[in-house]
């Protein structure tokens, strides 16, 4: 395989405003393109925004959802992907007769080459899951798609990762809220709006508990532990009444950041990725030295599935 290189972005999204998110989707992928990127990825839900969501009943989440691949929205990011010769990896809600996903697709020139619905949706009641894996060639690569809770979810990782995959889009709309987890909560959006004058109070509070410092106790494990690269999509800013604090990034087989958006404002970073590190880091060897007969059965025990969203059953 030759080096791969990937994009990753962080932006402010406008709630259920297609036509603004999509020139934001525009512009960055024309920088990613500059800078030589072959793909370039956006967060969960970057095409129609996310948690306004929540207060959705069926028919309005009908309203803004689309078919794919046949929907305007797809055929924007068609038309992106074609005039910067480069793979656009976004997210939306996906109308399929009357049933909604929460679908994140890449999309090239020629089309949608891959769509992943997601399995773990919880922002509205409405939305089912997805059930399935997805696995993709892009430049001759193995790729996968998780959305956000999905990741949470190890099994999930580590069966992508065994269905091929050695690269990993994980879109987010995460950190900055209420968790059981101590440190955990929102963030007050008169920190964003005063982050020219006073950006440390912000930063403290966005690479805090409620932030980055949470999320670097789980994500470069995802990557290590599975001996991928890891390409982590988060926006920044107001999405609805909540406060996102970016940090999207780019992490190695070896769990190291390679790449990190960390300006207070929309974002783009380009890392390459190269193939010799996929057989050099250690979760490669902890891979080959599974012993499956010992735990398959135990991992895949039946048993109810639950979830619990603190701040979700709060608002």
């Amino acid at each position: 395989m030759e080096p791969l290189k990937i994009a990753t972005v962080q932006f402010e999204n406008k709630s259920a405003d297609k036509a603004y998110n999509l020139g934001i989707i525009e512009h960055f992928a024309s920088q990613a393109s500059r800078l030589g990127a072959h793909a370039v990825a956006f967060h969960e839900c970057s095409v129609t925004g996310y948690t306004f969501a929540r207060h959705l009943s069926k028919e309005a989440l009908l309203e803004i959802a689309e078919p794919i691949p046949d929907g305007p929205s797809i055929q924007r990011l068609r038309g992106i992907a074609d005039a910067n010769n480069l793979a656009v990896l976004a997210g939306l809600f996906e109308r399929e007769n009357d049933r909604i996903y929460k679908a994140y697709v890449c999309v090239d020139k020629t089309g949608v080459i891959a769509k992943f619905r997601k399995l773990h949706p919880f922002i509205n009641p409405h939305i089912e899951p997805g059930n399935s894996y997805c696995v993709f060639e892009l430049n001759g690569w193995k790729c996968g798609i998780l959305i956000c809770y999905d990741n949470n979810i190890i099994e999930h990782v580590r069966a992508t990762n065994l269905l091929g995959a050695d690269v990993l889009f994980m879109p987010h709309v995460t950190m900055c809220t209420p968790s059981s987890r101590p440190g955990a909560g929102f963030v007050d959006p008169r920190l964003w709006e005063n982050r020219e004058k006073d950006p440390t109070s912000l930063r403290a509070e966005f690479d805090g508990l409620k932030g980055r410092t949470w999320l670097m106790k789980w994500l470069p494990a995802r990557a290590y532990d599975n001996a991928m690269y890891v390409i982590f999509s988060n926006p920044i800013g107001m999405d609805d009444d909540q406060l996102k604090n970016g940090c999207s990034m780019i992490l190695d087989p070896f769990g190291d950041i390679l790449a990190e958006c960390r300006k207070l404002d929309d974002d783009v970073v380009v890392a390459t990725l190269t193939p010799e590190k996929l057989t050099q880091a250690g979760g490669y060897r902890y891979k080959k030295a599974r012993r499956p007969e010992l735990y398959g059965e135990i991992i895949s025990r039946k048993h109810r599935s639950e979830q619990k969203v603190a701040w979700l059953s709060n608002n």
